[in-house]
């Protein structure tokens, strides 16, 4: 029979090891990551039908670049451009107008968009944007909680496809 000293003995030595382990795990650093707008290619093969409407569309941090669990990306969306209202069901996304005007789709319609707008979607919110106006519109956005768009859960909206 072990005694109760036995027993905390036992579990006393496999926390010091379980920590000794841990403390002599050779996993390298975290590293930072840069990179320059202008090295990052264009995402090619975004369909129409997907929502993509006529955007220029670039990941510039994310899983496959980066090794990390969200995305930070650049959208130009020229005159007549629009993402069309779609959702993710794995991630929240905020984005923020940097250049130009147009109007954001909302689960209630759509509303008036200005530079200098800052826009937060949690996972499961109908959102998109279209550009109204006769310049391009400028967005940087974020996906926080997923690297790609698989991952993200990505849905288009049945109803802007029939």
């Amino acid at each position: 029979m072990t005694s109760p000293v036995e027993k905390f003995g036992r579990a006393l030595g496999k926390a010091v090891k379980g920590a000794a382990d841990v403390m002599n795990d050779k996993k390298s650093a975290p590293k930072m990551f840069r990179t320059n707008m202008r090295d990052v290619p264009k995402v090619e093969g975004l369909k129409r039908e997907d929502g993509w409407v006529d955007m220029q569309v670039q990941f510039l941090i994310d899983k496959k670049t980066a090794g990390c669990d969200h995305v930070v990306g650049w959208t130009v969306l020229k005159p007549g451009a629009s993402h069309e209202s779609h959702r993710h069901h794995n991630c929240d996304e905020f984005f923020i107008v940097l250049k130009g005007n147009g109007h954001i789709i909302t689960e209630n319609g759509l509303e008036p968009s200005v530079e200098g707008d800052v826009v937060y979607s949690p996972r499961d919110c109908w959102h998109g944007f279209n550009n109204t106006s006769k310049e391009d519109v400028v967005l940087v956005w974020g996906w926080m909680g997923a690297g790609t768009i698989d991952d993200s859960g990505y849905e288009v909206h049945p109803e802007h496809h029939k």
